[in-house]
């Protein structure tokens, strides 16, 4: 009798061996979300879109984390290489890298595709007042950090300088620090101006204000932003706006000009992964709004501009149904 029970016994351990699992827990998919540095705002947004699918883990057996890198070249040379699923990028590295231009020079990555765009980004120029920097065409001569390679301000303001016929090799000297290392090398009088195309308010651009060497915003003149914006699809004019920092020297809003932060991802990732993120992110728009002050003047549909790569299947079916895109 005993014989026959554990034989019973053993042939259910087998029969159960042969199974497939059905938890959730057993097909959890793992998405990373790239982002940049941790003072800037691409941190805090991915940070955010992360929390909102993570809420919903079980519906989708869904996981997503955040990466804090080196921003929006870094992101998109990750999706490329399979090392990111999804990555914050400013929109004029979107077009270049689809377009195979700038760093992806006869080398177009055709699978980046949009997921959607969030909030502007103006390209800021913080300087030291004692520096008297009040204009682009005062940058001569200064010592200035222009980005770390790979970032996005650095791009753009290698454009700017361009634009103004300022040549950064030779008018300047020129830095390659990332933009967390910015404020604190201001204030310690090691550079006298720094680029970060950022969103605001910013905490980095907020620690410059606030030290005891007083600062100020650049300003872009009007004919280099109508020159740049004419050049290049995916610029715009923008405006820094100085009542977010107390302690800034300048009175009024300072122009500029700017891009946007976009959501970025490959056609190799899942429909449905797709389709979860931009579901939880649109469906929760009030509450997304409300988790930065740059995403203030956030709408549905301006969150479908400034994308100058296909837009992700799955991303596109959640349009359609919500009545978006046609």
């Amino acid at each position: 009798m005993k014989k026959r029970f554990w034989i019973a016994c053993l042939s259910l351990l087998v029969t159960l061996s042969f199974i497939p699992l059905t938890s959730s827990a057993a097909r959890v998919r793992y998405v990373t979300i790239g982002t940049g540095g941790v003072t800037g705002v691409y941190y805090p947004t991915g940070g955010a879109i992360a929390k909102m699918v993570n809420k919903k883990r079980k519906l989708y057996n869904l996981r997503a984390t955040v990466e804090s890198t080196g921003g929006s070249v870094f992101n998109i040379n990750a999706i490329k290489s399979g090392d990111l699923e999804f990555g914050i990028v400013q929109s004029d590295r979107q077009y270049q890298a689809y377009n195979g231009t700038a760093d992806w020079e006869g080398k177009p990555f055709k699978k980046l595709r949009a997921v959607f765009s969030i909030h502007p980004e103006s390209v800021t120029i913080v300087a030291a007042a004692d520096k008297h920097i009040r204009t682009v065409a005062d940058l001569r001569g200064k010592v200035v950090n222009i980005g770390n390679p790979g970032s996005g301000q650095r791009g753009n303001a290698i454009d700017l300088l361009n634009a103004a016929a300022i040549d950064y090799k030779k008018d300047l000297k020129a830095e390659g620090l990332k933009a967390a290392e910015s404020a604190g090398m201001l204030q310690d009088g090691r550079i006298d101006a720094f680029f970060y195309t950022v969103g605001h308010p910013n905490g980095s651009v907020k620690e410059a204000v606030a030290g005891a060497r007083k600062v100020n915003f650049v300003e872009v003149p009007k004919p280099i932003v109508d020159k740049l914006v004419a050049q290049f699809p995916y610029y715009a004019p923008s405006f820094i706006p100085v009542g977010q920092y107390p302690g800034v020297t300048n009175k009024e809003n300072v122009p500029t000009f700017g891009v946007k932060a976009t959501l970025c991802t490959s056609a190799d990732v899942p429909d449905d992964v797709v389709y979860a993120i931009t579901r939880e992110v649109f469906e929760n728009f009030e509450e997304f709004k409300k988790l930065h002050p740059a995403y203030a003047v956030l709408t549905k549909e301006s969150m479908l501009q400034g994308l100058s790569a296909p837009i992700h299947p799955g991303a596109l079916r959640y349009y359609k149904e919500v009545g978006l895109l046609k």
